[in-house]
């Protein structure tokens, strides 16, 4: 009997110090679900107020209080795409992000592997170099750029954003790509050379495949900037070349806002982001978790 009360005494305590655990850890998911779920409305509703004004009439998009429930038109889509012009905005877009990623992962991979796996002079400078781009201020050399460009004869052109873009994107893809191919073990080189394996090949055949996760972040990263740059889009280009950021300034002017337009312009330039960051999302993840973990 007594050793029967003895072992009650003695789990009680344990009982209770293990309700007191599992009820913080009850207060602390709540507070954790509710922390979500304010970042997560904080984010997508901007998003969603977006998307719906594109699709209100102008009379329901400036209605106070806001119209919740509305028959949504596709008018200012149409007026957006073909009376501004904003189609070929989105293909200038395209075309110039897609030509300035391309160039950045086709120059920058090399020199990547370059600076993680090879030791000559000058490397730390260069490697400074590359770093010190992304803390030079875009607006400084706003006008240096201009006037280069006015000189050459580039402005309202393709190749004046490529190459611009270039200049930015590089030092990204440079500096994801060289810790990758850092992470990567040199025994594999080592191996391969031994094989007769050339350094190119080695480069192609095994580098680089390991490092395709930080070579997809990279690129995801300099294809966003480009798409959404304003600053030298708006002061290089006219008409020719202008990209969608650029169109969508378009309708600052006059005494009414179509913000039905507005909002349908702001959708089209974002939905493509979107769609693809959803996509790679997974290699994203994976890319800017690699190394991370010995």
């Amino acid at each position: 009997m007594s050793t029967s009360t003895a072992t009650n005494v003695a789990v009680a305590p344990l009982s209770s110090r293990a309700r007191r655990a599992r009820n913080a850890r009850r207060r602390a998911t709540v507070w954790h679900v509710i922390g979500l779920l304010i970042v997560f409305l904080t984010s997508v509703f901007p998003f969603y107020w977006m998307v719906t004004t594109s699709l209100k009439s102008q009379a329901d998009a400036l209605a106070v209080p806001p119209v919740w429930v509305f028959t949504p038109t596709l008018a200012h889509y149409t007026d957006a795409l073909f009376e501004h012009d904003v189609a070929a905005s989105l293909l200038n877009s395209l075309i110039v992000a897609s030509s300035a990623t391309f160039l950045s992962i086709l120059l920058g991979t090399p020199a990547a592997y370059a600076l993680a796996r090879f030791e000559f002079r000058g490397k730390e400078d260069l490697w400074f170099w590359f770093i010190s781009n992304r803390m030079v201020s875009p607006v400084v050399l706003a006008v240096p750029f201009f006037l280069i460009a006015t000189k050459l004869g580039l402005v309202d052109t393709h190749i004046v954003l490529i190459l611009l873009y270039l200049t930015f994107s590089l030092p990204i893809v440079v500096w994801i790509c060289t810790d990758q191919f850092r992470n990567i073990p040199v025994e594999l080189d080592e191996a391969a050379r031994l094989d007769g394996a050339s350094p190119w090949r080695i480069f192609w055949r095994i580098n680089l495949p390991l490092a395709m996760p930080g070579i997809v972040v990279s690129a995801i990263f300099a294809f966003i900037f480009s798409w959404n740059d304003l600053l030298y889009a708006l002061v290089l280009t006219r008409t020719d070349a202008i990209t969608s950021p650029v169109a969508a300034t378009s309708y600052m002017s006059g005494y009414e806002l179509p913000w039905g337009e507005i909002m349908a312009t702001g959708t089209l330039i974002v939905l493509p982001m979107v769609v693809f960051a959803l996509a790679v999302s997974g290699r994203l993840v994976q890319g800017l978790t690699m190394g991370a973990v010995k």
